[in-house]
């Protein structure tokens, strides 16, 4: 009597059938895997264009930084008050960008994942427009409308505020081109969890804040510090929009891109691949924040349904089930 006719009769199978050594077993691996010659030519593709594209610039960016040696490299990035200019102006403008961006992606995921609306897939649309647009494009629309000649220009120059050419034209431009990250990161994460947790809480006599702190944003705390990282990295890493809109003072709205392209531009390609080294370097830090933060949501991550207590997060913070809320 065959496997096939033995299951059909619910008699139970040896153990040893699906052990990993066993026969089924390596039938069915033979029959799911490609062919050992197909992985070698992937992997081999894969190595070779990530070693071309990514890790032979990488180690060019930091070689011809350090060439000269650890001390000329210092001067380049501090004796240059320019420079260290424009590091300390990115490293002000990301941050707050960043927080714009955290702001919006709350509510908006908050919105878009918890509602029904009409122009709700409009709304979807929208916030996934920076991600289509030329950055380019979207510094020139802000030229026209903060721009002297744009719509708003008239009206905030009677009023003697200027936003074009200013730190405050690189935060716009800058949280409209990371806008989506955020959103997109915690949209589909809400939707997964549903409103379950959020109304149970809510019947325990939670109000709106205690439902945010103590249910919501624990379940997407990992989803909302993920795409912190990626705005982040993109924030620091943006030249198009800001381009455009900085008007490229030296010292004043030079961001550390913007920098790097004037020194390059000027032929001073030392200073140029010392800023690009400490630039490389800031986003080789958020990858393996982001690498470990990934690890940390895997091992965190909670047991199906059905499994361990019927007790919500917020009984949970209370200490007790079924009880109410301080």
């Amino acid at each position: 009597m065959n496997s096939e006719v033995i299951a059909q009769e619910g008699v139970p199978l040896p153990r040893e059938t699906f052990h990993p050594r066993g026969k089924l077993a390596h039938a069915l691996r033979r029959q799911t895997q490609d062919p050992v010659w197909v992985r070698l030519v992937l992997v081999s593709l894969t190595v070779l264009l990530m070693g071309v594209l990514v890790v032979i610039p990488l180690i060019h960016v930091f070689y011809e930084a350090l060439r000269n040696g650890l001390g000329t490299y210092g001067r380049y990035i501090l004796a240059d008050p320019d420079t260290r200019h424009s590091i300390v102006l990115t490293l002000t403008v990301a941050p707050i960008a960043v927080l714009c961006n955290v702001l919006f992606g709350l509510a908006a995921a908050w919105l878009v994942a918890r509602f029904r609306f009409p122009g709700r897939t409009l709304l979807v649309a929208m916030i996934d427009l920076p991600l289509s647009v030329s950055p380019v494009v979207a510094g020139l629309s802000f030229v026209l409308l903060f721009g002297m000649q744009g719509f708003f220009g008239p009206t905030l120059r009677a009023m003697g505020v200027d936003i074009l050419f200013t730190v405050p034209a690189l935060i716009i431009a800058t949280t409209f081109v990371t806008l989506p990250y955020v959103a997109r990161e915690l949209i589909p994460l809400m939707e997964a969890l549903g409103p379950e947790e959020e109304l149970a809480a809510l019947s325990l006599g939670a109000n709106g804040w205690q439902i945010f702190w103590r249910v919501t944003l624990p379940n997407i705390r990992w989803g909302l510090l993920y795409g912190i990282i990626l705005c982040n990295a993109r924030a620091m890493g943006e030249f198009g929009a800001v381009s455009v809109v900085s008007g490229r003072i030296p010292g004043e709205t030079m961001t550390m891109p913007l920098q790097v392209e004037l020194l390059f531009q000027d032929y001073n390609s030392p200073a140029a691949f010392a800023l690009a080294s400490v630039l490389t370097l800031l986003a080789v830090i958020t990858l393996i924040l982001k690498v470990y933060l990934e690890g940390r949501h895997h091992l965190r991550r909670p047991p199906p349904a059905g499994e361990g207590s019927l007790t919500t997060p917020l009984e949970k913070t209370n200490g007790t089930a079924g009880g109410t809320l301080p």
